[in-house]
């Protein structure tokens, strides 16, 4: 049991002000007051009492887990026992009501565990309800008595911290790592060990945008939103700009679905170059959100909109789509582009009927599989022993289609996984090319990569060049393809058939300037 549950005999005086068996010796000490007429007795208790009872309900019983079993039915999770999300709003509304007479804070934690679907998924939903039980138990240790341990849904979890005279971050992100710490540890559940991780949204009651309990809540969650994108065991504080751009989103989320259909969102094409002949080896399609008002948009923002509406799926349909026709209306024009590079999120990966419906898309447009590469960020196929993910990537790369690890370097990709999900290419992180040509430890770093490669028998893309002096420093190292800014930037189909003819009257005079200097 941890300090905080230890019942003093201070909190046992203090839960006997609300004890049952108290309050039925109520009738007797009215009957004895009004019989011997003391109604200064009479005025005691009808004055005192309701005070009392509202004094107890604030700071004990009720408050916390250490009341657990005497919540309502419907206040109460069934599964882990703890509040649920009704109780959790009902009781914090009471704390920031209490801040304004006592000039205490209060703060949310909003605890989501990474990725348990994948327990689910593995063992069973018996022994998921089973370890988040336990999970719900071992946040439950990590807090004070009268603190509230909430499960608000599925394997969302959260914490409101009884008011304190001041609720600070280091607090509160003292009792996020004592959580973390605490999920970190082996779940043991029937035979089955596990590990797992955790993502935590802190809000400071007196950060939120309004004083209220939704608002707070609401706040939470926009931060352990911020704090998923960052990667597994990640913690986030809300902020105004969090605000700023969770509203941003909400606006975009709703003109999502007619700027997929209309035609607002669409890939724009960064080129590929081969750096021993300097030939364009195809282009990778980028979404980008042509919106009326605000320009282009730029899918660091939107990819967020999308992700959240679940239009993940259906951006891929649409980028997949213009990029076959782009791929036909280069072959009309004469213009020699070997193969596009279409982005695959791990949602789209997982649906079964994917490898279906991309061949589809291909043999209707006449395209050879091996003219798409699937690009897989580098973290699905490490995080994620799914089948379907295994299977899918595997089958695509059977059709003829080639398979690029994107961002490599970022994440914990083994070369066994690199195997497992026949990978035709690494295209290397633009973090390592950065100043590759100033930089020694770059060097070092990428030359190991590319030496990896090769003896895997892959090829090698470099991201994100943006010099000439990149440019040749990775070709000396061996890296046989890059794209950057320092090549061209992304750019609208409209654009990339002008783009083409520059680039290959450019590489003509090269040879031939080198034809005259030989």
């Amino acid at each position: 049991m941890a300090n905080g549950d230890r019942i003093t005999p201070k909190r046992a005086a203090k839960r006997g002000l609300g004890d049952f068996q108290l309050l039925s010796f109520l009738p007797l000490f009215i009957v004895v007051a009004y019989w011997i007429k003391i109604e200064a007795i009479l005025f005691v208790i009808s004055f005192m009492l309701p005070l009392l009872l509202a004094f107890q309900e604030l700071t004990g019983k009720g408050a916390g887990q250490g009341a657990n079993g005497m919540l309502e039915e419907d206040d109460r999770d069934s599964l882990t026992g703890l509040a649920n999300r009704k109780r959790t709003r009902k009781r914090l509304a009471t704390f920031l009501e209490s801040e304004k007479n006592t000039g205490r804070e209060t703060a949310v934690l909003h605890i989501d565990i990474d990725r348990f679907r994948l327990v689910n998924e593995r063992y069973g939903m018996e022994t998921g309800d089973r370890v988040l039980a336990e999970i719900g138990a071992r946040i439950r240790s990590c807090v004070r008595e009268n603190d509230i341990v909430a499960r608000i849904d599925g394997d969302d979890f959260a914490i409101v911290l009884f008011p304190i005279k001041k609720a600070d971050f280091s607090i509160a992100l003292s009792l996020a790592d004592r959580v973390r710490a605490a999920i970190a540890q082996p779940f043991s559940i029937d035979q089955v060990t596990c590990y797992l991780s955790c993502s935590i949204g802190i809000c400071l009651s007196g950060r939120a945008p309004s004083a209220d309990a939704e608002s707070v809540l609401a706040s939470a969650e926009i931060a352990l939103e911020f704090a998923r994108k960052e990667g597994p065991n990640a913690t986030r504080s809300f902020s105004s700009k969090m605000h700023r751009d969770a509203q941003k989103l909400h606006t975009l989320s709703a003109e999502l679905e007619a700027a997929l259909e209309n035609g607002q969102i669409r890939p724009y094409f960064q080129p590929q170059v081969c750096t021993d002949t300097g030939e364009v080896a195809g282009f990778e399609a980028l979404a980008r959100w042509e919106h009326p008002e605000n320009g282009v948009i730029l899918p660091a923002l939107f990819l967020r909109a999308i992700e959240s509406t679940g239009r993940s799926e259906r951006l891929g349909e649409v980028i997949l789509y213009h990029s076959l026709s782009a791929l036909k209306s280069w072959d009309r024009a004469g213009l020699r582009v070997a193969s596009v590079g279409v982005n695959f999120s791990s949602d789209e990966l997982r649906n079964p009927k994917l490898v279906e419906k991309i061949k589809w898309e291909v043999d209707r447009f006449d395209i050879a599989p091996s003219r798409i590469t699937i690009e897989v960020l580098e973290n699905v196929v490490s995080e994620h022993d799914d089948d379907v993910i295994t299977r899918n990537i595997r089958a695509l790369a059977a059709q003829g289609f080639g398979i690029d690890l994107d961002d490599f370097g970022t994440g914990h990709a083994a070369i066994a996984n690199i195997r497992r999900f026949a990978v035709n290419r690494i295209k290397i992180d633009r973090s390592f090319i950065t100043k590759i040509d100033l930089d020694t430890e770059q060097q070092v770093l990428t030359s190991a990569i590319i030496r990896m490669a090769e003896s895997l028998g892959l090829e090698t893309l470099a991201e994100g060049v943006e010099t000439t002096a990149e440019h040749a420093r990775l070709a000396q190292l061996g890296c046989r393809y890059i794209q950057g800014f320092g090549i061209a930037r992304p750019m609208p189909f409209e654009d990339t058939v002008a783009w083409l003819h520059t680039h290959r009257d450019k590489l003509a005079k090269g040879s031939a300037a080198a034809r005259k200097a030989g």
